[in-house]
């Protein structure tokens, strides 16, 4: 029996807390995920959700899609009420789309206090929605809203909702553990009881996690595990509360710890790709720490790991960070020893392999300014400054030389604030003075940096701070903390580089961060 992979970013996962898509980002979305080669898209509720129902309307001449089928998602029909008179069903075949997913209650407790009606007619609700979508030619899938909780309680009744189903023609019953509350273990077990119960193939099961014990992956592979052949998830994890299964660690482990080619041939290596796409979609930062995907996934800080990772990668990769479309970083922190320091100059493109003593040198050097609250882990710009300034012939030359800076800020009586900063430097052999405003002491140090370099390097005007970051470092209080600075500059043709400032003055902090942005991107800007 074919797996199917079964992404419900559309619907489940934006439920997540201050996640809205748009049609047109909802329309995105699928695109993505058809590109990663998922079985399935559930694409929302048509009927009950007027954005769905456009989005819906809109995906039949807009979305070409390669690999997935897409799903409308809705509920059987309402108690006592006939199918086909039951307008939410309707809409459903409104969708026009090839497979169907219905939510059925599978706990006696919520058909009784939630639907407010008996077991008998709930199993009816089942078995007419699903038998009636059947014969107008949909594929049918079951989600059996709160299962395991409904199993922990009466697993007799349970049993008959899955059984139900089945009967009735759905291609699969997906298990739901909708509270998030299970443990592999528990996982496995209640799938044992189920198929003895009912002598159901595990193969036309589903299984759909909530992530509230943080166990929503782990969950789902142990019921592949226990035979199940449909696994459903969100990108990234999102949904409701802590979230859902992420998709993305959920086929990787089934393909590359499982050995089960799930997603067709070249899709794995897009997840790096349209996980982060997704996440630009939906205004979130990407994870850095999330499993196969995020930044820091395959990143190495330890000397240790580093001198293993010198000899053989995979010593310290527990796969090949290509295959997920990642790849792996050395970090250059007071833990590096001379390995990460060498792997890491030859990940910028710069060999320390032939220079024994430079490479000792910008180790105890590197050491030494970490010790002093630096930190070049995201700051590989003046981490190449760095280690350029210690090898022969490579030494970026400083565009220009200080004389001194200062920086005012005037509060006026009409309450504005306006920041001005002059500087005196030296470039080429002149001596430029040069004042500029800015919306704050830093901005206006940068303008006018800008101003007194730009009729000598005019490349500058391309540049744009794109972001800046200050930080109190650890063991410092108060107004007198020694602060961290993090400058992100971009140039406008997608190239981007982050340099780093320390002192105990923050305006101090910035002008090393931002000499060492200008420094590094004119050094660019001439290669």
């Amino acid at each position: 029996m074919t797996f199917q992979v079964y992404d419900t970013t559309l619907r489940d996962g934006a439920q997540r807390e201050g996640l809205s898509y748009s049609v047109v980002d909802k329309l995105a979305v699928a695109r993505l995920l058809d590109e990663l080669g998922v079985g399935f898209i559930e694409g929302g509720w048509p009927g009950a959700v007027p954005k769905d129902t456009e989005f819906f309307r809109r995906a039949r001449t807009e979305l070409d899609l390669k690999h997935a089928v897409l799903v409308a998602f809705g509920a059987t029909r309402r108690a006592g009420v006939a199918v086909q008179d039951d307008p939410q069903v309707r809409g459903l075949l409104d969708a026009e789309t090839p497979a169907i997913a219905l939510v059925a209650k599978a706990d006696i407790r919520h058909v009784e206090r939630a639907l407010r009606t008996t077991g008998a007619e709930n199993l009816a609700m089942i078995r007419d929605t699903v038998a009636y979508l059947v014969a107008q030619g949909r594929r049918v899938f079951v989600d059996g809203e709160h299962f395991f909780d409904g199993w922990r309680h009466d697993p007799a009744y349970t049993a008959s909702v899955v059984q139900a189903a089945l009967d009735a023609g759905a291609e699969r019953f997906v298990l739901c553990d909708t509270n998030g509350g299970m443990l592999p273990s528990q996982v496995t077990v209640a799938i044992a009881d189920l198929t003895a119960r009912t002598g159901v193939a595990p193969e036309l099961l589903g299984i759909h996690c909530q992530n509230d014990t943080a166990c929503a992956v782990a969950n789902t592979i142990a019921a592949v595990e226990a035979g199940v052949r449909h696994v459903q998830g969100t990108a990234n994890g999102y949904g409701e509360r802590p979230g859902n299964a992420d998709i993305f660690a959920v086929v990787a482990n089934l393909q590359l710890k499982l050995g089960m080619p799930v997603l067709p041939e070249g899709c794995l290596e897009q997840m790096v790709r349209v996980s982060h796409a997704i996440a630009e979609i939906a205004n979130i930062a990407p994870d850095t720490h999330q499993a196969y995907v995020g930044a820091a996934a395959f990143a190495h800080k330890a000397g240790l790991h580093a001198s293993a990772i010198k000899v053989d990668p995979l010593l310290y990769n527990h796969v090949d960070p290509s295959v997920v479309g990642n790849d792996m970083r050395i970090l250059v922190t007071e833990m590096a020893g001379r390995a990460s320091v060498e792997l890491k100059s030859r990940e910028l493109g710069l060999d320390l392999a032939g220079h024994p003593e430079a490479l000792s040198k910008v180790t105890s050097r590197v050491k030494e300014l970490e010790a002093g609250g630096w930190s070049f882990e995201a700051a590989d710009a003046s981490f190449e400054l760095l280690v350029r300034s210690e090898l022969p012939d490579a030494a970026p030359a400083r565009p220009f030389a200080l004389e001194s800076y200062r920086v005012l800020v005037e509060h006026r009586e009409d309450g504005a604030v306006v920041s001005e900063a002059t500087v005196k430097i030296r470039v080429r052999g002149e001596r430029v003075i040069a004042t500029a405003e800015g919306n704050g002491p830093i901005n206006a140090l940068d303008e006018a940096l800008r101003v007194g370099l730009s009729r000598h390097y005019p490349e500058l005007r391309a540049f744009e701070l794109a972001d800046y970051k200050v930080r109190i470092l650890e063991g410092s209080h108060g107004t007198g903390a020694v602060t961290r600075v993090l400058v992100e500059t971009a140039d406008g043709t997608g190239r981007d580089w982050t340099t780093v400032g320390v002192h105990p003055n923050v305006v101090e902090a910035s002008w090393h961060a931002l000499v060492d942005a200008l420094t590094y991107g004119l050094d660019r800007a001439r290669v």
